[in-house]
């Protein structure tokens, strides 16, 4: 091999090699540091992508949870409030009968009757409560969306206490069962929506649980397979340096000649 002065292929073909290795432990102390394997974009144009639609994904789920989470809070105390209704009425289909005893005097009659109305005017406030300022009982239909983009949801039908309960009359004691059955048919369909809107939550749970785990994939270091790269590349960059000096240290052969 010819000795140059000018010229030190060595030197050179060293210096590259020493610059990827420092280049590849600078990314790897990177990951390791951030704990994720995309620090930047270029590490994997495709994988962000993806991984940015996994994460919103994730998120929605997590929001259409917490909005069912709402709808059931509301239905739970929808029912809160039916169940003292019946009560409400199971004692007013007592005074009714009690109303109907035909040795009852007037004062007595007189009594029943009041407490009657007073009973009937709490069932026309319980039918008025409200829940975070909408009415308990409304007239239109909640529609609680149940998966992450929007696509699916369950429609719970407006529920009107006031209707159920507005003709009922203590000279007829028909028309206090009648109500009694309408609270309770609307009771069952309260049950019914809460069980739709606890498993669609559930779905929502695994299928947020799955989107993490599948953007952890692209997205999060393995920190044993990177420590062991970052091992690799100390070591590389180390030897790289040494054989660097070594490589510079070859050209002073030429001022030996020289001298």
């Amino acid at each position: 091999m010819s000795v140059v002065i000018n010229t030190n292929s060595a030197a050179t073909i060293a210096s590259d090699n020493l610059a990827a290795s420092n280049a590849s432990l600078q990314k790897s102390l990177n990951r390791l540091s951030s704990g994720s394997k995309i620090v930047n974009p270029a590490d994997d144009a495709g994988g962000l992508a993806v991984s940015m639609k996994l994460s919103a994904a994730a998120k929605r789920s997590a929001a259409a949870s917490n909005n069912i989470g709402n709808a059931v809070s509301f239905l739970q105390t929808q029912d809160g409030v039916m169940k003292v209704a019946a009560k409400v009425l199971d004692r007013m289909s007592e005074l009714a009968t009690l109303y109907s005893d035909t040795t009852k005097n007037s004062s007595d009659i007189a009594n029943y009757s009041a407490e009657f109305d007073q009973l009937k005017t709490e069932l026309s406030n319980l039918a008025s409560e409200k829940f975070n300022g909408n009415d308990l009982f409304g007239s239109s239909a909640l529609t609680i969306h149940t998966n992450e983009d929007g696509s699916q949801s369950v429609t719970v039908s407006a529920t009107s206490l006031s209707s159920d309960t507005s003709s009922v009359d203590i000279a007829s004691l028909s028309t206090i069962t009648d109500a009694i059955k309408a609270v309770a048919t609307d009771r069952a369909d309260n049950g019914a929506f809460q069980s739709v809107l606890g498993f669609a939550s559930e779905v929502l749970t695994v299928n947020k649980s799955n989107l993490e785990a599948a953007n952890s994939r692209i997205t999060d270091v393995d920190v044993a397979s990177e420590s062991t790269q970052l091992a690799r590349w100390n070591i590389l960059v180390q030897s790289g340096t040494a054989m660097l000096a070594q490589a510079n240290q070859s050209s002073q052969i030429a001022l030996k000649l020289l001298q």
